[in-house]
């Protein structure tokens, strides 16, 4: 006999396939469903609870649960896949209750709308990030923290200003997100690289570079790399942070993908710093809403005045409605939520790449998956032409991130390149990876 709460998933979805319940329609009442399946509440509860896992539905505190809408996006492109593309699943991002936030935000803060506002960013914003940092082992002060127009503009602007230490250099790791190299370039600033691969960097590389190459900034991704998808140990985090004390250089940690790690012993490299020498950058784009262009820096005191001095000849002040509507959007509960859902769903999605890898030959391809995020880096054990294997996947609608986009002279001693699985589909997933191993083996 099926178990009443799958009655209850079954119907729910018969309503949907009859057109009865629309996209973005808001669900029966669960009381409604009590007195009509002559079951409990939490029936109903578990019900739908299964059906918001399987992103058929999403919920809004204190309103209820609706319908999700269809991406018509997805179907126009249904031919191709990209696995080029940073982006979130838009089946994941939360249109319905972010849009809430923004009415509401309207409501409350109408008077602060139309107005220059701070340069730091809102007040209330930056009192309730204290909070929510916390949840991060950020242990900080609203007045340490600054808005940004994206975690790009804080990259920008500190890439450009003086530091303390008056050091001009900037180390980042090789490879590392490609966009920092052109940031850099335009400032006029020195890149240096320093390997790092699936086990992490050499430390002693990392502390002859910080002894003798005028670095002014290390800027590091720790956690979910882009585009390794790799995470330092907390020993290498612990010893980063020693490393910059002991030779007067700063370190700027992109955090930009902490919301999807479970690993509760997986701490930030700023935990680790007594002597306030770690930036900490937390981006809303990757894993909330892209379009909001909203980050958020944590500073030190000695760097603060010279970042606003900055930020007032970029922007003056971030935006104030998307300020407003993202705090609203966390006091609620609503992120927190958000989060959870999120991280169940790019777990799964990875761990269905590591199914469909099982019956697929690698040999000849070394490569990391890691248990959650948005990126996997592969690497060839001896040289292939990447031109031809680019062209062979384009013409079937294939795309990838060839490797050399990531290193500072815009090319690596190995063939590479890094796979974004982040708003495929499962069936796309299968279907991608099938076909690239195929051209892969006609050129090993």
């Amino acid at each position: 006999m099926k178990k009443k709460y799958k009655i209850i998933i079954q119907y729910i979805e018969e309503l949907a396939e009859r057109n009865e319940l629309k996209q973005g329609q808001r669900l029966p009442p669960i009381r409604t469903l009590v007195d009509k399946f002559g079951c409990n509440k939490s029936t109903i509860i578990r019900g739908y609870k299964e059906l918001e896992m399987n992103h058929r539905i999403y919920s809004i505190p204190k309103s209820g649960y609706y319908l999700v809408e269809n991406n018509s996006e997805e179907n126009a492109e249904n031919d191709i896949i990209d696995f080029s593309l940073v982006v979130p699943d838009s089946r994941l991002l939360p249109y319905k209750e972010f849009n809430h936030c923004i009415n509401r935000a309207v409501e409350l803060y109408k008077n602060d709308l139309f107005i220059y506002g701070d340069t730091e960013g809102f007040k209330s914003l930056r009192a309730s990030l204290v909070n929510f940092f916390s949840e991060y082992q950020i242990f900080t002060s609203m007045d340490k923290i600054c808005i940004t127009s994206g975690s790009q503009q804080a990259i920008s602007i500190l890439s450009k200003m003086s530091f303390p230490n008056g050091k001009k250099n900037i180390l980042v790791e090789q490879p590392t997100y490609s966009l920092i190299h052109k940031l850099v370039e335009m400032n006029g600033e020195r890149l240096i690289g320093i390997n790092r691969d699936f086990n992490g960097i050499n430390l002693e590389e990392l502390e002859n570079i910080f002894k003798n190459q005028d670095i002014k900034f290390f800027y590091t991704i720790p956690r979910l790399h882009n585009p390794l998808g790799t995470s330092y140990s907390e020993k290498d985090k612990r010893c980063i942070a020693e490393l910059a004390e002991k030779y007067d250089v700063y370190i700027v940690e992109d955090d930009y993908l902490a919301d999807l790690d479970k690993n509760k012993k997986s701490l930030p490299i700023y935990y680790y710093d007594i002597w306030e020498r770690v930036i900490y950058l937390k981006s809303f784009s990757k894993t909330f809403m892209p379009g909001i262009r909203l980050g958020a820096v944590v500073l030190q005191e000695k760097l603060k005045s010279e970042f606003l001095k900055h930020k007032r000849y970029y922007d003056l002040s971030t935006s104030a409605l998307e300020q407003g509507a993202l705090e609203i959007y966390i006091n609620s509960g609503m992120y927190k939520k958000h989060i959870q859902r999120i991280q169940f769903a790019y777990m799964k999605k990875m761990n269905y790449l590591k199914d469909c890898l099982k019956n697929i030959n690698t040999e000849g391809v070394e490569l990391f998956i890691p248990d959650t995020g948005f990126f996997i880096w592969m690497q060839f054990t001896k040289h292939i032409d990447m031109e031809t294997l680019n062209k062979r996947l384009n013409e079937k609608m294939i795309y990838i991130a060839e490797g050399k986009a990531f290193f500072i002279d815009n090319s690596s001693r190995i063939s590479c390149f890094r796979l974004c699985i982040s708003k495929l589909t499962k069936d796309k997933i299968k279907l991608g990876i099938q076909i690239l191993f195929e051209e892969i083996h006609k050129l090993i």
